[in-house]
């Protein structure tokens, strides 16, 4: 759907199927290049080979844009997410081409913390390959690991429903719109919030601050709009509750996000 999706707004779209990698590979290839030592080049490669398979499974589904390019995507996806919020494809298509200046600034402020910096070198994911489902559901009640399993179990949901990024050009920044999404369900479970739309606009508030990504701002101020009287009622409860907390604390929290 992301790539039928794409086509609609993208002429003549050139997929590329090679991954990118990190700084170790381009300073691999310049080594090459110049015809340094093989011993440079076998330590470079192995440090590349040391590296997360993030980038390259990330970057098989990675679509080259340019600016003219991701301005369409951006027009498109917003206006069918905007009539259609359920459209998950379109919302994070919104994330990805509005998403480049916010994603920077939560990579440099997860660089300063050094939790922030082990998940930026080490990459974990979180899907059904990497979580121990027996182990969460071991946990006693009331932590967050057991929390979480009854949140998926009561929503009908997996960790792998989160969309691959298709149109961030920098990997590192693409980690951590992939790592954003990835999170959105603990942070579901950590405000108690169900996936109806009052509950995604709560989840989108703090997002929204914590992040400062357009895509949830955007979700945030204009999700309300459809709702009832009661529901705007029941919205401005929970956001005086829970959202203001946050904000007063005026902190970027690794533990609620990242």
């Amino acid at each position: 759907m992301m790539h039928q999706v794409s086509r609609m707004f993208v002429n003549k779209l050139h997929v590329c199927k090679f991954c990118f990698r990190f700084l170790p590979r381009i300073s691999c290839s310049k080594r090459l290049s110049t015809q340094t030592s093989s011993a440079e080049i076998e330590d470079e490669s192995n440090l590349e080979r040391t590296t997360d398979n993030f980038t390259s499974s990330l970057y098989d589904d990675h679509i080259q844009t340019s600016l003219l390019q991701k301005a369409l995507l951006t027009i498109g996806s917003s206006i069918l997410s905007i009539t259609d919020p359920y459209r998950h494809d379109m919302v994070a298509v919104l994330g990805e081409t509005t998403g480049y200046v916010a994603a920077k600034q939560i990579r440099d402020k997860m660089l300063q913390d050094p939790e922030g910096s082990s998940i930026l070198r080490d990459k974990p994911r979180i899907n059904s390959d990497t979580l121990d489902y027996q182990f969460l559901e071991s946990l006693p009640q009331g932590s967050l690991g057991h929390a979480y399993m009854d949140f998926l179990k009561d929503n009908n949901v997996t960790p792998d429903t989160r969309r691959p990024v298709h149109f961030v050009d920098d990997p590192e920044l693409a980690y951590v719109v992939q790592r954003y999404r990835e999170v959105h369900d603990l942070n579901h479970t950590l405000l108690g919030m169900p996936t109806n739309m009052l509950g995604e606009v709560a989840v989108k508030w703090v997002e929204a601050m914590q992040t400062g990504l357009p895509m949830c701002v955007a979700g945030a101020l204009l999700g309300p709009v459809r709702f009832r009287k009661k529901a705007k009622r029941k919205i401005s409860e929970v956001l005086s509750s829970m959202v203001c907390k946050l904000w007063i604390s005026g902190q970027f929290s690794d533990e609620c996000i990242f």
